[in-house]
């Protein structure tokens, strides 16, 4: 699915192009539930390239201001990890958060390449 946003306030200049929809994973081992009630829908993620992540070479983390809260979904990241690596303008943001007892449920995450 490929749909376009544009941010709020901002000029026809700046278009976000929806490229996933995606739970966050590892929420429970990170900093999610100790700013849990600080997060809102619509907060602004920063992604960051982790490219020696012995884990997974894909490995996009994910932070909310400054605090990691988890990754990308493993099976989902490589296009992600590929626009990075290729300098692409990418931008993420809280798509939803809901209390639920399964972490992956949680919190949604929606990113975007910005032309």
């Amino acid at each position: 699915m490929i749909s376009l946003a544009v941010s709020p306030g901002a000029l026809a200049a700046e278009v976000r192009i929806l490229v996933q929809s995606s739970p966050l994973a590892g929420f429970q081992y990170h900093a999610g539930e100790s700013l849990w009630q600080e997060m809102r829908e619509g907060d602004r993620l920063t992604l960051v390239r982790e490219a020696d992540n012995p884990h997974d070479t894909n490995a996009v983390r994910i932070e909310w201001r400054g605090q990691k809260l988890g990754y990308l979904p493993r099976a989902e990241n490589r296009t992600v990890a590929s626009a990075m690596d290729g300098g692409e303008p990418v931008d993420a943001r809280i798509a939803r958060l809901r209390q639920h007892r399964n972490p992956w449920q949680r919190v949604l995450i929606e990113v975007f390449v910005v032309l």
